[in-house]
């Protein structure tokens, strides 16, 4: 196992490094929530203001539209704009590729806004740091951190996180855009951006007000009462649903899993999935059919051409985490990334094109494109 030595992140003083600035994938399609609630006036004049974040810590196309959150919306070239807890905040890479923040409004003090977006993005780890040790041990990975930088696992709240996973189970982009829509939506309306409505999200009591069949309606389908289940199962937590899931953050990985496997809906994949982008739980590894793959072709190539099973995730989860130790979750979030055909258009011939185990060869990518963009199931 890798023994991770890192130098912190120091955001005002790092070295800047410019890294060529890539083009987004393409943005699919999203539905607009239909709202009642009178719009809110933006600042006038918004201004930006820089955050001292090279490209090679944050890259925005590769963080925000590869599946670990579906509250953000591409509002401009190289800008992404969404909601960190009640600030409405703009995202965009500068020419240089260092990263600024524009805040469209904010139902709390504005002076709130900037920890919260640094918190939001998780810049208390550095992304360079983990990577140089990751990629002195692995020249698959040296060689893809050099075209995909900055590729970060966001800290979200964790029940923003834990429910739009229980949308994304088993679905495509579109419909778990419009179900994240639909829930967004009974939030605080806090503003209008390039065509986009913008909502922070609801409180467990908001959503406990949504009945079952009202979710269904929205078509929400066999997930509506999932949905319903497990609000009301964190409403019984003793100190409040909200509170019990902040307090997962200082546990270890397995009981974690296994706290959040006893709400409904919630299987071990989902449970990573939150585990890993909303609960400080580094080791984590969501497992899906492309991780899979690239767990035979690159970490235990004896197991290619065998079906997944649940024994065979657990062996797939501890193999990323025997290669790179405690942070494999972040390791496997670039390796993920690589895979996703958006990106993959961006990589050499000769990294793009790496070989493959004879199972692998020949065979389709196994799942709808929901696979690759929401990394769950």
């Amino acid at each position: 196992m890798l023994s991770l030595k890192l130098r912190p992140l120091s955001i005002m003083k790092n070295k800047k490094r410019q890294i060529p600035i890539q083009s987004p994938p393409p943005t699919p399609p999203t539905p607009q929530t239909l709202t009642s609630k009178r719009p809110k006036t933006l600042l006038k004049s918004p201004k930006w203001v820089p955050l001292n974040l090279t490209q090679s810590e944050l890259s925005l196309p590769l963080t925000f539209p590869t599946g670990q959150t579906f509250r953000w919306r591409q509002t401009g070239p190289l800008q992404y704009t969404g909601v960190v807890g009640s600030h409405l905040v703009s995202l965009q890479h500068l020419q240089n590729g260092d990263v600024s923040y524009c805040l469209h409004h904010s139902s709390s003090p504005q002076s709130n806004a900037e920890p919260a977006l640094l918190d939001f993005l998780n810049m208390g780890i550095s992304l360079a740091g983990i990577w140089e040790v990751f990629s002195a041990s692995d020249s698959r990975f040296a060689e893809l951190a050099t075209h995909l930088a900055g590729a970060r696992v966001l800290r979200q709240d964790p029940l923003e996180c834990l429910i739009q996973f229980l949308c994304s189970s088993n679905n495509n982009i579109g419909r778990i855009t419009k179900m994240v829509d639909f829930v967004s939506s009974l939030g605080t309306h806090l503003g209008s951006v390039a065509g986009f409505e913008f909502h922070e999200f609801p409180s467990l009591d908001r959503l406990a007000m949504v009945s079952e069949q009202e979710l269904r309606e929205a078509g929400f389908g066999y997930r509506a009462k999932y949905l319903t289940g497990t609000v009301k199962a964190l409403q019984s937590k003793p100190g409040g649903g909200e509170e019990w899931l902040l307090n997962l953050r200082k546990l270890e990985l397995e009981e974690v899993i296994d706290a959040l496997t006893t709400l409904p809906g919630v299987g071990p994949k989902v449970a990573a999935c939150i585990a890993l982008f909303s609960l400080d739980q580094h080791d984590a590894i969501p497992v899906d059919t492309h991780v899979w793959k690239i767990a035979t072709r690159y970490l235990i190539p004896e197991l290619a051409g065998a079906r997944l099973t649940s024994k065979l995730c657990s062996r797939v989860a501890e193999a990323f985490v025997s290669k790179y130790g405690k942070y494999a979750g972040w390791a496997q979030t670039l390796l993920f990334v690589a895979e996703l055909p958006s990106q993959k258009a961006l990589l050499p011939p000769h990294v793009s094109d790496a070989k493959e185990s004879k199972s692998t060869k020949g065979k389709g990518r196994g799942r709808k494109i929901v696979a690759d963009a929401s990394n769950s199931e």
